[in-house]
This record gives structure tokens, sequence and C-alpha cells, in this order.
């Protein structure tokens, strides 16, 4: 019966990083056409997310969790539109290098992760419940 607890966790915790991840491509498909408010000045940039691998010290399982939310380091793309506000003296505005295509395809694995934990986590209830049913 604890396995099954464990596994519970376990996916509890991968759902956790996984809704993470999600939260953060959102960030980047909401802003991937934001550009800065001040001429020539830098627009948002890609965040992106890590994770590791930790134990648990009262379960003994090693769960995963979120590592760090860092920043792309990957330049922005310039566009010459000498008529935006935003533009530098040359007439270029710099836009985040924000592939929605790539951005929409990790929402996809991360969304197909987060159910894959979800249907762990039913397994192992239904599985609780039969051992239940057995012992009485």
């Amino acid at each position: 019966m604890a396995d099954l607890i464990d596994s519970i966790a376990i996916s509890s915790a991968g759902m956790k990083v996984q809704a993470a991840r999600m939260k953060i491509v959102a960030q980047n498909v909401a802003n991937a056409d934001s550009i800065s408010s001040t001429p020539g000045g830098m627009p948002y940039q890609r965040q992106n997310i890590s994770f590791k691998n930790m134990l648990d010290k009262e379960t003994g399982v090693s769960m995963v969790q979120v590592n760090k939310i860092g920043v792309d380091k990957t330049p922005p793309v310039s566009r010459y539109e000498p008529n935006s506000p935003s533009a530098d003296q040359n007439g270029y505005v710099l836009y985040p290098s924000i592939n929605k295509d790539v951005e929409m395809v990790d929402m996809q694995e991360a969304r197909r992760s987060y159910e894959a934990n979800v249907d762990i986590i039913d397994a192992s209830k239904a599985m609780i419940g039969e051992s239940i049913g057995l012992i009485k």
C-alpha cells in the first residue's frame, strides 16, 4: 500500500512541475509580440524552465521539482519599422525571439505529461480501493 501512496506523491510532483512548465509557455506565447516601450529598448525575453530530482526525506522517494526559471539567451529579432515609436535611431524594432510553433509543441508535451501523471494517480487510487475491498 505504501508503494501506491508513493506513486501518487511522485505523480503529484510531476503534475506540479508540468503545470509550472505550462505557465512559462503561456507567458512566452502571450509576450511573443511584446516590444519595449522605449525606443531601441530590449523586448520581453523568452523564459525557460529546468527540473531536478529531489529526494523526499519523508518517503525516501526521488521526486521531480522545478530547478530554476531562467531567461533564454537568444538575441532578439530586429525588424525594420521606422514609423514605430519603439524603433531605434536606425528604424529597427527589437522583437522577442519566440517561435510560437516551438512553444505550442512544448505546451503539448507538458499537457501530455500532466495527463499521464493524472492517469497514474487514477490507477493508484483504483488499486488502493481494490485493496481495501479485499480486506473487507
